[in-house]
C-alpha cells in the first residue's frame, strides 16, 4: 500500500493555507481567496504559487521560505489525522503488510509530520521530494518519480496507491497501480473519478473493504495465472 500524505493520511487544517497566507503577506502579495489556497493543497508547492498564486518568479524561493518557517513553527501543529487512519494503519503493521508514504511535500518535512502524529514507525518507508522541490540524487522528483520510488522500496510490482487529488491517480497509473481516490481531501467533485480512480471511498472503513476487495480480485488473477503455467 502506498498513500498520499496531505488530504488522505493527514488533514492539515489550515495550517497549509494559513502558511501560504502568511507568506505571500510578508512578501507584499495578494492572497487568493480560501477555494484557491485549497486547490493548491496536493500539487508541487513552486508550481502551485506560480500558476495559481500567481507569484512572479522572483519571489518564489522568498515565499517558500517563509511558508516552510511558518509551517514549521505552527502548521505542523494544527494538522490532524483523519478519521479511521491510525486504525487503518495499525491493522497494516499488525497483519505485517508493509505499507508505505509518497508526497510532494519535501521528505524530511513529511517525516516530521508523521513523526508529530505518532505514526512514522508504521511505515517501511517515505518518499517526498527534495528540500528544494528539485530532484533527489539528480532524478526529477514529481509525483510519478515519487511514487516510483516508494514502489521500489516496497520491493513489489503490485501495490495500491491511495490520495485524495487528480496528480495521485495519474503517478499511480504511470506506475502500472490501481489508485483510490478518498473524497475527504481537497480534491473538485469529479476530479478522482475523471483522473481514473478504481474507486472513491467516504470513510476509513470503506476504504478497507475497497482494498481487500482490490487484493482479493488481484490474487485470485494471480493463482489463475499460476494455474494455468502448470497445466
Amino acid at each position: 500500500m502506498i498513500f498520499d500524505l496531505d488530504g488522505t493520511l493527514v488533514d492539515p487544517a489550515g495550517g497549509i493555507t494559513e502558511g501560504i497566507a502568511a507568506a505571500l503577506t510578508a512578501v507584499g502579495l495578494p492572497v487568493p481567496g480560501q477555494d484557491l489556497l485549497e486547490a493548491m493543497i496536493g500539487p508541487k508547492l513552486s508550481d502551485s504559487l506560480l500558476n495559481v498564486a500567481q507569484v512572479p518568479a522572483r519571489h518564489l524561493d522568498e515565499v517558500i521560505r517563509r511558508y516552510r518557517e511558518h509551517y514549521v513553527a505552527t502548521g505542523i501543529a494544527q494538522s490532524r489525522l483523519y478519521p479511521g487512519v491510525r486504525e487503518v494503519l495499525e491493522s497494516f503493521a499488525a497483519a505485517g503488510k508493509p505499507v508505505a508514504v509518497a508526497t510532494q511535500k519535501p521528505q524530511n518535512l513529511a517525516r516530521k509530520v508523521l513523526a508529530h502524529h505518532g505514526i512514522d514507525g508504521l511505515f517501511l518507508t517515505i518518499r517526498g521530494s527534495a528540500d528544494d522541490e528539485t530532484a533527489i540524487e539528480g532524478v526529477p522528483m514529481g509525483k510519478t518519480e515519487i511514487i516510483a520510488a516508494a514502489l521500489e522500496d516496497l520491493d513489489t510490482r503490485h501495490a495500491l496507491m491511495v490520495g485524495d487529488r487528480a496528480q495521485d491517480v495519474s503517478g499511480a497509473i504511470a506506475n502500472g497501480l490501481d489508485c483510490i481516490g478518498v473524497a475527504w481531501g481537497f480534491a473538485p467533485d469529479g476530479e478522482l473519478e475523471n483522473a481514473g480512480s478504481v474507486a472513491v471511498v467516504h470513510t476509513a472503513e470503506e476504504l478497507v473493504k475497497v482494498i481487500d476487495r482490490l487484493q482479493a480480485i488481484h490474487s485470485a488473477a494471480m493463482s489463475e495465472v499460476t494455474n494455468d503455467g502448470n497445466v
